[in-house]
């Protein structure tokens, strides 16, 4: 959860709080937090930490594991939780949060330990806050990780009211010689994907302008009405598919490590982007958007994103994930191993030779002609 650090000491008189609040800043309810940000820590521990939550920093032992390599990662949800401020659902973003910084480690093959959060807002409600970080404590005790502390902020002037940011580090481990770094990746090698289950946590900034869902795009109320009404083409409200919650794939991957060569998170810069950071040199890899088009249903929310912006399929692949969450590669021979393993995964492309000078390149073949990124390839 939550500790909150103040500048104003216990000694601080009545009158300077008062001043310290009229300027933005209210201490008193942001102590009133504390127990209750504590409450959720606890639902969320591990027994390697050292001491509770509310000290300067979090402490936790390492002495159990073996010649230890940590892995950590900072990230946030970025404009999604401005979809959540309109439709009431805070929550999730503290989901969202968490799920993604795990995903992020496991690249390394890392299991995740503990996770910091860092929430930062101006007249944001007690509640709406404690909505929050208990989205980030649940899902912190879903995955074994302990919320080992953190940061709430109040920042008038730099927020309109009611808004807020959220970010967060994790901390994960793996034994030192069992790092996955794409190094051992070769021709013939596979790739195989996992579902996504939306936009998980980027391209809501995109998303926000072709729905008319900013700011500028009219009054509160008409945004979020547009929010909440049912599009025909998803069976649901913008709300439901936009807020629908990051997956974590840690369950489905944490078993099969050891076969895996290279993981790569589809998060901003979509499948190709994201895939090219594993590929070393002189390897590329080729996709087929019809092998997981098939292989499961692509969210519908992809398809309305193109034809209500206009938007071309290569800046839809450049963008978003497209319906792949996780993109691992494996040696062919391992391939049946883990697709048996892992039931929703499916083989959606293959390495090939390249130009051992550079990096790889990913190329993804799809309806609309073939998209290429790479070092480079605009």
């Amino acid at each position: 959860m939550t500790q909150t650090d103040h500048p104003v000491s216990s000694g601080t008189s009545r009158q300077t709080a008062s001043a310290y609040a009229e300027a933005g800043v209210d201490v008193d309810a942001n102590d009133r937090l504390i127990p209750r940000y504590r409450e959720l820590a606890r639902e969320a521990s591990r027994p390697e930490q050292v001491g509770g939550v509310g000290a300067f920093s979090g402490l936790f032992d390492l002495s159990a594991y073996e010649r230890p390599v940590l892995a950590a990662s900072t990230d946030g949800v970025g404009t999604k939780v401005m979809i959540a401020s309109l439709a009431g659902r805070l929550e999730g973003v503290g989901r969202d949060l968490v799920n993604h910084c795990i995903n992020d480690i496991l690249c390394a093959g890392a299991a995740p330990l503990f996770f910091l959060d860092y929430l930062a807002a101006h007249k944001l409600s007690e509640d709406d806050k404690v909505a929050v970080v208990s989205g980030i404590a649940a899902a912190c005790r879903e995955s074994g990780v302990a919320l080992l502390g953190g940061e709430t902020a109040d920042m008038p002037d730099l927020y309109p009211s009611g808004h807020f940011d959220l970010a967060g580090t994790i901390v994960g481990v793996l034994k030192r010689g069992r790092e996955v770094t794409g190094e051992r990746i070769v021709p013939g090698d596979v790739v195989l994907g996992l579902p996504s289950n939306g936009l998980h946590t980027n391209g809501y900034s995109l998303a926000r302008s072709v729905f008319g869902l900013r700011p500028q795009d009219g009054s509160w109320a008409e945004r979020v009405s547009r929010v909440e009404r049912v599009e025909p083409a998803l069976g649901e409200s913008l709300a439901d598919a936009l807020l629908r919650q990051h997956r974590s794939y840690w369950p489905e991957l944490r078993n099969s490590l050891e076969l895996i060569k290279g993981i790569a998170h589809i998060t901003g810069g979509g499948i190709a982007g994201n895939l090219e950071r594993v590929l070393p040199r002189g390897v590329n890899a080729r996709l087929d958007s019809e092998a997981w088009t098939t292989a499961w249903r692509v969210p519908p929310i992809f398809d309305l994103i193109a034809q209500r912006g206009s938007i071309s399929a290569a800046e839809m692949y450049r963008v978003l994930n497209m319906g792949v969450g996780m993109a691992i590669v494996v040696a062919a021979a391992d391939a049946a191993s883990l697709l048996s393993e892992i039931p929703e995964a499916a083989q959606i492309g293959e390495i090939e030779s390249g130009d051992s000078s550079v990096s790889g390149r990913v190329a993804i073949m799809t309806s609309d002609g073939e998209i290429e990124r790479g070092i480079g390839v605009p």
